[in-house]
C-alpha cells in the first residue's frame, strides 16, 4: 500500500521546483504552467487575479527588472487540508543577475502557497507573500 501523502508531497515539491526553474530561465509560460486558471497572486501593493495576469506580469518582469534573476527558496512547512488541498509555507527572495546569495534579510519574504488537486494533478491556486522583517522606523 502506498502512502498518498508522501506521493502528494513529492508532487507538490515537483511543481515548486518546476516553477523555480522556469523563473531562472525567464520563462513566464513555464512559471504558470501549474497554476489554476483562476489562481491569485498577492504581493505587497499588487493583486494578480488570474493565471493570465500572473503570466503577463512575470513576462514583463523577465524582460525588465527580473531579467537574469533567480530565486532563493527554503520550505518551512507543508500541511494538507482535506484530500485535495495543501498549504506550503516558505521563505523566499529574488536573487538579481550576478547574485549568489540574498544580501540581507530585508529582501526575504515569507510566502504562502495554496495548492489544489484537480483531476489528479496538484496545481497552485493562490500565492501570497509578506516581508520577513518589517523595516525599523
Amino acid at each position: 500500500m502506498s502512502n498518498s501523502r508522501v506521493e502528494d508531497e513529492a508532487a507538490i515539491q515537483a511543481v515548486l521546483a518546476d516553477s523555480y526553474k522556469a523563473w531562472e530561465a525567464g520563462d513566464a509560460d513555464g512559471m504558470v504552467a501549474d497554476y489554476t486558471a483562476d489562481a491569485t497572486a498577492i504581493m505587497t501593493g499588487s493583486l494578480r487575479d488570474s493565471r493570465d495576469v500572473i503570466r503577463q506580469n512575470m513576462a514583463l518582469g523577465f524582460e525588465g527588472p527580473l531579467k537574469g534573476s533567480s530565486t532563493y527558496n527554503r520550505q518551512l512547512g507543508i500541511r494538507f487540508v482535506g484530500r485535495d488541498g495543501a498549504i506550503v509555507i516558505s521563505e523566499s527572495a529574488i536573487l538579481f543577475a550576478g547574485e549568489t546569495e540574498v544580501p540581507d534579510d530585508l529582501r526575504k519574504v515569507n510566502a504562502t502557497w495554496v495548492f489544489e488537486k484537480r483531476d489528479g494533478r496538484w496545481l497552485i491556486a493562490a500565492y501570497h507573500n509578506s516581508p520577513v522583517s518589517a523595516p525599523e522606523r
